[in-house]
């Protein structure tokens, strides 16, 4: 199973996907803002990322532009609210892997994960 940092700023959200992610076997770290995750990554690398676009001290976009800038192999995928196709595009210009609106639906970001991983 992978280990996951995952970016989140609203703890109930966080906690929630954390559940199901462990109990999917994988191992997850949340960090509450974009600053936090990547000091959290730079210090033990992940092979996913999950990212939530709109948070605090630095959002989900630049931090997927650094993110891959520092290594391009972990997967990663914006997890957002914002669903216009320009937030898409962006998202993936920023080097994301994936992007998700939510809801999400835990199940299919699980499948989602194992596809992006090759499992």
């Amino acid at each position: 199973m992978a280990r996951i940092l995952y970016a989140e700023d609203h703890p109930d959200i966080a906690f929630m996907l954390q559940f199901r992610l462990e109990d999917a076997g994988h191992e997850v770290v949340l960090a509450p803002d974009g600053v936090a995750a990547l000091e959290a990554y730079e210090a033990t690398p992940f092979e996913v990322a999950l990212v939530d676009v709109m948070m605090p001290r630095m959002d989900g976009f630049e931090l997927c532009r650094r993110l891959k800038a520092q290594d391009p192999a972990p997967v990663v995928i914006l997890i957002t609210a914002r669903d216009r196709s320009e937030d898409r595009a962006a998202g993936l210009a920023a080097g994301a892997d994936d992007y998700v609106v939510k809801p999400v639906s835990p199940q299919a970001l699980l499948e989602r994960i194992d596809e992006l991983l090759g499992a």
